[in-house]
């Protein structure tokens, strides 16, 4: 069946993989994104390959912002009911250096925007008696030097969904967690910046760690949110599905 779909930050890396994923599954999906103009490479390939897809541009921190794109969104391709709250950014540095500026525009992004864009979709979940939020954490919620922000970010992305799940199952909603290990996109490009590492040499020592003896890619966590959006997973709800390669994250 098909279904409305939103994925924010999906302009570029997990957020555009995932964007096209559920449009490979037949979902119509629109792409949400800070800049709408961003998002045009990641509808085109949607479009091109016969899918639905609109783009919209919106500050998911911005509570009005939000209200906005989710009534977009049912204007233009109909009433969303699923949900992938993939936007974030990264403010790394050790905790001496971190300015409060890192942390709060982090925790904004990451937990306020998913908050926000959940409280929005999931009137329309309820209504319709069906719905998929899945929420992207990320190994990091265990603990990452130099990531304070976000490594607190991600872990309440956990806790959120978690409380989401208990409050929203009763509604035929589920919501469910993916944390990805070490994905290669341009987030991570920015740490190998960061770290004064070249790119390649970063991919081949962190690969080397991973028991499956390669990096992670985009497609490889858009194929874990697919499965949560499924119809079959309809009795999977409240879970932290790690991505990372091996068994410990």
């Amino acid at each position: 069946m098909t279904r409305i779909a939103i994925v924010t930050g999906a302009a570029r890396g997990i957020g555009a993989a995932t964007a096209r994923r559920l449009a490979a599954d037949g979902h119509a999906v629109a792409v949400l994104d800070l800049d709408e103009a961003q998002c045009a490479e990641t509808v085109s390939a949607i479009t091109d390959a016969g899918g639905r897809a609109l783009a919209v541009g919106a500050n998911v921190a911005d509570a009005a912002a939000v209200t906005e794109a989710v009534a977009r969104v049912e204007s233009e391709l109909g009433a969303p009911t699923i949900l992938v709250n993939n936007a974030g950014i990264i403010r790394d540095n050790l905790l001496f250096k971190m300015t409060e500026d890192d942390w709060d525009s982090v925790l904004s992004v990451h937990l306020r925007g998913a908050f926000l864009m959940s409280r929005a979709v999931q009137a329309h979940q309820v209504a319709a008696g069906w719905g998929r939020i899945v929420n992207l954490s990320s190994t990091s919620a265990l603990g990452n030097r130099g990531q304070a922000n976000y490594a607190a970010a991600k872990a309440g992305m956990q806790g959120l969904t978690k409380t989401l799940a208990l409050e929203l199952g009763r509604y035929g909603v589920t919501a469910n967690a993916v944390a990805p290990g070490f994905i290669v996109t341009d987030m991570t490009r920015q740490t190998a910046e960061r770290i004064g590492v070249p790119m390649e040499d970063f991919i081949a020592a962190r690969a080397a760690e991973v028991p499956v003896g390669r990096a992670g890619y985009p497609d490889d966590i858009a194929a874990a949110v697919s499965f949560f959006c499924s119809e079959g997973a309809g009795f999977t709800s409240g879970q932290v599905l790690y991505v990372a390669g091996g068994p410990r994250a």
